[in-house]
């Protein structure tokens, strides 16, 4: 069974084994989380980004986390460049990114609020699906996940998903 903590937190300051972004099919790092983590990890994040782009929706790949304190930064594409997502891509990309996470021996993996952002989703719901997701997930090596989220209306609705 996981351990699920919900913080509001930077996730690229979290000492974990890897870190969620919620990329897009192209890994292009611009703004939102993605910018963020590009920003903190360095340019081999982005440019290890640029030798696995594209991927498909859904689909995760990991490249360094560079500078920050994870070893790993997942990426899951949760949309189109600019486009909107929807709960089949948030469930998959986070079903996708645990099971990487378990791939490369993670034991602790930070999750963002995939597709609330630039996605538009609503938070309630993403924060629904993706607990749903980690709870489903039957881990080789995971043993604890950190919602890492950012403000009181993301926290109140993760916070709520968990304790259901």
């Amino acid at each position: 069974m996981i351990e699920l903590e919900v913080l509001q937190a930077d996730v690229t300051k979290l000492e974990v084994d890897a870190i969620a972004n919620a990329a897009n099919t192209q890994l292009r790092h611009g703004g939102g989380v993605a910018g963020a983590i590009a920003r903190a990890g360095g340019p081999e994040v982005q440019r290890e980004s640029n030798e696995k782009a594209p991927i498909g929706l859904g689909e995760a790949v990991e490249t360094t986390a560079g500078r920050m304190p994870a070893r790993y930064v997942i990426h899951a594409a949760t949309m189109e460049l600019g486009g909107p997502t929807s709960a089949e891509i948030i469930a998959k990309a986070t079903r996708s990114t645990l099971r990487k996470a378990d791939e490369l021996g993670c034991r602790s993996l930070a999750l963002v609020a995939f597709g609330t952002g630039v996605g538009g989703f609503p938070l309630d719901e993403a924060a629904r699906l993706m607990v749903g997701a980690v709870r489903e997930h039957e881990p080789r090596a995971l043993q604890r996940v950190v919602f890492a989220v950012h403000g009181d209306e993301a926290e109140r609705a993760f916070r709520a998903a968990v304790q259901d």
